[in-house]
């Protein structure tokens, strides 16, 4: 099935109901999006920071054990990922983990049926989970999720002369996909200290990510562990829309072609803070991609393999700058750690 006919199925869905929510056109792009293609790479649509460079897995992989060293080498670890793309992640974080002694059984949490044939390849002993609810609960969880939290649907609230309404997709009069505002008032979605705002005024919040975000940090709090959720987003609450979609590695109208862009919005780290800490996990600290790299290291592992194959040392270094420089991922992309209340704090936060 083609963006296209999605397209039309919106058409027919508002001309017979009435306009759609925002998250609603997001939930149904992204779910025919990702059904049965690989968006990443140079081939693809967009490259994320494991496909750049095996450094970032591997100091993903570094950090979390040496987190479960200081804890005390406790029983029956899980690597559980969210959404791990080819799978490229797991399998640099599983080899520098190996180098420690720490062999977790592996968890990844996949919708993606073509997704999933590439991530056994890269990580045979996997096993699959459609959420986190079947994952064990019999030991700690070392748990990764890199580029997962910005693809989930967001609610949008617009404030107008008539108070708090939903942001709503209709079509005008050519059968272009349009935001406007909904009848429904929804002022008592709002939180009270930000009710008073400007006319036009803009909220995100995205549903999903919270549900996922207390089901983590609750299985943290119970099983001990620790986890990194890295992301583009913003350290303290902010208004406006911030969806965006992607195709061909280029910014696209999020609304043109349902089904046929990658359409991801900002996190929205302090709440996800928040979220954890109301669970009883420990929030580490929220902190750029760069300098968290850089803390762990990432200048001297980049010469050592540059040392090692003097033939891709300027590749490596490009893909250092990728990942760390502020015009780059460095300043927009953020590593948010969470631990387990008995678990020590980790490096770079």
């Amino acid at each position: 099935m083609t963006g296209r006919s999605l397209a039309d199925s919106f058409r027919r869905l508002i001309a017979a109901t009435g306009p759609i929510s925002v998250a609603q056109f997001m939930a149904e792009s992204n779910a025919r999006y990702y059904a049965g293609k690989d968006p990443l790479g140079v081939e693809g649509d967009f490259i994320t920071a494991p496909e750049i460079s095996q450094m970032f897995g591997e100091l993903i992989g570094l950090w979390l054990a040496d987190l479960w060293i200081r804890a005390g080498r406790p029983d029956f670890p899980h690597y559980v990922e969210l959404g791990p793309g080819r799978g490229t992640l797991a399998r640099d974080a599983l080899r520098a983990m190996k180098r420690y002694g720490l062999e977790p059984d592996v968890h990844l949490i996949e919708g993606s049926t073509e997704l999933k044939r590439l991530q056994l390849e890269a990580v045979p002993q996997a096993k699959f989970h459609a959420d986190l609810s079947t994952v064990p609960m019999d030991g700690p969880v070392l748990l990764v999720a890199n580029e997962f939290l910005d693809a989930l649907p967001v609610r949008q609230l617009i404030m107008t002369p008539d108070g708090w309404r939903e942001v709503m997709v209709a079509t005008d009069a050519a059968g272009h996909f349009v935001c406007v505002a909904g009848r429904q008032p929804m002022d008592a979605a709002v939180p009270e200290a930000r009710r008073a705002a400007e006319v036009g005024t803009v909220l995100e919040t995205c549903p999903g990510a919270a549900a996922i975000m207390f089901e983590a940090a609750g299985r943290l709090a119970g099983q001990g562990g620790a986890a990194l959720f890295v992301d583009y987003g913003h350290e303290s609450p902010r208004t406006g829309s911030t969806l965006q979609a992607v195709a061909k590695h280029r910014k696209v109208d999020p609304f043109a072609a349902p089904g046929k862009a990658d359409l991801t919005a900002h996190v929205d780290f302090a709440a996800m803070a928040d979220i954890a800490r109301s669970r009883g996990a420990r929030w580490l600290g929220t902190v750029p991609q760069g300098a968290w790299l850089r803390a762990l290291g990432i200048e001297s592992r980049a010469d050592a393999l540059a040392e090692f194959a003097p033939q891709h040392r300027d590749a490596l270094l490009r893909a250092r700058e990728r990942l760390t420089g502020d015009g780059q991922m460095g300043l927009l992309f953020k590593v948010m750690g969470l631990a387990a209340p008995e678990w020590p704090d980790g490096v770079g936060f």
